[in-house]
């Protein structure tokens, strides 16, 4: 008899589609590839930020922090959180911090959601909320997010919810749409998380990186959903430091010490000189915070313009730093083969569209292009992308 040898839950996952296209541009073109795929700046982060590391690292705060965070971080993360978002929040009893936001979503999962829950999703989706669904033994339940405003549809979203729902996923900005969920929104899915006694993970990485003079509203601020909101967050994509993996969750007490105990046996704690350097970052003035809006902004409208010059047709982000587009005008028989010609001919590396989907076909005439990159990286990108139509050969 042969014995399975794997966790069931692992078979239907796949290697992570952005990740899967940043090896492949590595391959081949190891050396003038251009990665429009995974979402991390080629621009370097703050010098304060690097220095703060340098200097806790020199002054030896090496070894194990607070589990659930240094005192120092935990304090900077509820200022910001009172200065931002107009929360007042413990450090004491309501951040945890964590190895990244991803570890924050699926913590949070794990200390609420029990096996045969329902998780409801909007789609498209970022990639890992699936999978973490997954892992938490719980049943995910989509949403479809319709372009190109990304709006949803009130009935959909009511026929998803049922006493078996126990969670909602919200990110807002959101990845990889760039949709930015109203007031009017939240307050909808509110009154049904209410109706239901559901939690909210509210990915929030991107609070920052709003464009158009979009307001982003957290659902903690929400009538209803402050008491059942988990704030999921990290110094990632704010500070350009996507390889620390420092987040955080701020939670409600009750659901904070839950989490907690996840977290702990998890990862017991993320780098303690790095919650020293996040502490200075949180504490950056607002004007950083408004030079980089500004300057994602610019990027952004340099990558649309670029993507209507070589014949694509993009749906206007107005947060976060992606960009889906349509692709349906350049013959190819789906968003893969797309993808994995562009890569390979022009180097210029985009994720599938179908990659964020629950049904592929819903995704296969879209890729997505990440613009957190200098502006010269991105007129490069799109000179090359001026080629598209006439170069780019479709595959045998």
């Amino acid at each position: 008899m042969t014995v399975q040898r794997v966790a069931a839950r692992t078979i239907p996952f796949t290697e992570s589609v952005i990740r899967e296209m940043t090896r492949l541009i590595g391959e081949t073109h190891p050396h003038d590839g251009i990665n429009l795929a995974q979402g991390f700046p080629d621009f370097p982060a703050p010098s304060a930020v690097k220095e703060a590391a340098c200097d806790a690292i020199r002054a030896d705060i090496n070894q194990y922090a607070i589990t659930w965070g240094a005192k120092s971080f935990r304090d900077a993360i509820a200022a910001k959180t009172a200065t931002f978002l107009g929360l007042d929040v413990d450090p004491e009893t309501e951040i945890t911090v964590t190895c990244g936001a991803t570890e924050g979503m699926v913590a949070s999962m794990l200390a609420t959601v029990n096996p045969g829950d329902e998780v409801v999703i909007f789609e498209p989706f970022y990639e890992n909320y699936g999978p973490d669904c997954i892992l938490a033994d719980a049943v995910p339940r989509f949403v479809p997010l319709q372009a190109p405003a990304w709006t949803f549809d009130p009935d959909q979203l009511a026929a998803a919810f049922s006493d078996r729902t126990r969670a909602v996923v919200i990110n807002s900005p959101n990845n990889p749409t760039g949709k930015i969920f109203t007031r009017s929104e939240l307050e909808m899915i509110g009154r049904l998380c209410e109706r239901y006694d559901c939690v909210v993970f509210s990915d929030e990485i991107y609070e920052h990186l709003t464009y158009d003079g979009e307001e982003f509203v957290s659902p903690a601020v929400v009538d209803g959903l402050r008491g059942r909101t988990a704030i999921i967050n990290g110094l990632s994509k704010t500070y350009s430091v996507t390889g620390w993996r420092v987040g955080y969750i701020i939670a409600p007490p009750d659901l904070t010490t839950a989490i907690r105990k996840v977290h702990d046996f998890l990862t017991v704690g993320a780098a303690a000189p790095l919650q020293e350097a996040g502490t200075v970052a949180l504490n950056l003035p607002a004007s950083y915070f408004d030079q980089l809006r500004r300057g994602y902004e610019e990027r952004r409208d340099l990558m649309l313009q670029g993507l209507r010059d070589s014949g694509f047709v993009p749906f206007v982000p107005r947060g976060a730093y992606y960009i889906m587009s349509d692709i349906a005008s350049f013959g190819f028989p789906d968003d893969v083969t797309f993808a994995h010609a562009l890569t390979a001919q022009l180097g210029v590396a985009v994720v599938p569209g179908s990659s964020f989907y629950s049904d592929p076909v819903r995704g296969r005439t879209q890729v997505r292009f990440a613009f957190p990159k200098r502006l010269e990286t991105l007129r490069d990108a799109i000179a090359r992308l001026h080629a598209t139509g006439a170069t780019l050969i479709l595959p045998n």
